[in-house]
C-alpha cells in the first residue's frame, strides 16, 4: 500500500473575498441607507404634523368674498345670526340667501361682490358654501353639545374675528380632540365668551370651576363610541 501523497503547505497569504475598497463602499452604502430611512421617517412625521397637511391657515374659495373679521369683530354680528342651529343641532348651519339679503338688499346691493346673492335668489338655488372644517365621514361631531358644555367657537375654529378670509384655525385631528377630551377644563370658556369672535383676555381674580358650571363628566369622553357611532 502506497503512502498518501504529501499535503502541500498552506499558502500563507490568501486574497480577501472583497477588496478593501469594496468593503468601504459597502459600509458607506449601509450608513447611507440607514440615514435615508431615518430621514424619510422624520420628514414624513414632520409633514403629517405640519400646518400644511392639516390645511391650517388655508382659506378655500367661497361663492362670495366673505369676511368674518368685518362681520363679527367690526360689525359685531352674532355668530348665531348666520349659523342658526349651532346650539340645537349637530350641524351649525350655513347662511341661506335670505339671511344675507336681510342686510344686503340695502347694503352694497348693486356691487359685483354681492351679485351671486341676487343670482341665487333669482334662480332659487342656494349658495354653495365651501366647508372650511371637514371631518372624516366616520367621525361624529355635534356642535350643540360642545356649546352646551362650554366650548367656545374660537376653541375649535380659531380667532375668526381676525380672519378676512375664513381659514382652518386648528388641526381637528384625533390627537387634538383627545387632548381636549382627556383634559377639557383649560379649554372651557365662560358663558359670556362662547360666541365671541376673539379669544377672551385673561380675567383677574378667582375663576369659576367651569367643569362644575357645565356639568362636564370625563368618564366617557375618551370612549371610541363617543365620536365613532
Amino acid at each position: 500500500m502506497s503512502p498518501p501523497p504529501p499535503i502541500p503547505p498552506e499558502d500563507p497569504w490568501e486574497p480577501p473575498l472583497f477588496t478593501r475598497a469594496a468593503t468601504t463602499v459597502f459600509r458607506v452604502a449601509l450608513v447611507a441607507a440607514a440615514l435615508l430611512v431615518a430621514t424619510s421617517g422624520l420628514m414624513a412625521y414632520v409633514y403629517f404634523h405640519s400646518t400644511y397637511w392639516n390645511r391650517i391657515g388655508l382659506a378655500p374659495p367661497q361663492p362670495i368674498l366673505f369676511s368674518h373679521r368685518h362681520h363679527t369683530a367690526e360689525l359685531h354680528i352674532d355668530c348665531r345670526n348666520c349659523h342658526a342651529t349651532v346650539e340645537t343641532s349637530a350641524f351649525a348651519g350655513l347662511p341661506a340667501t335670505h339671511t344675507c339679503l336681510a342686510c344686503h338688499s340695502q347694503v352694497f346691493a348693486n356691487t359685483t361682490m354681492i351679485r351671486p346673492l341676487a343670482e341665487s335668489l333669482a334662480r332659487g338655488i342656494p349658495l354653495q358654501w365651501t366647508r372650511v372644517n371637514q371631518l372624516p365621514s366616520h367621525v361624529y361631531f355635534n356642535h350643540s353639545i360642545h356649546v352646551a358644555k362650554g366650548v367656545a367657537c374660537v376653541t375649535c375654529h380659531g380667532e375668526i374675528g381676525k380672519m378676512a378670509l375664513t381659514a382652518k384655525g386648528e388641526p381637528l385631528t384625533m390627537r387634538w380632540c383627545l387632548d381636549c377630551h382627556r383634559n377639557p377644563a383649560p379649554r372651557l370658556s365662560e358663558p359670556s365668551d362662547l360666541f365671541a369672535p376673539l379669544a377672551a383676555p385673561a380675567r383677574p381674580g378667582p375663576h369659576p370651576d367651569l367643569m362644575a358650571v357645565y356639568h362636564v363628566q370625563t368618564a366617557s369622553l375618551t370612549d371610541c363610541a363617543t365620536c365613532h357611532h
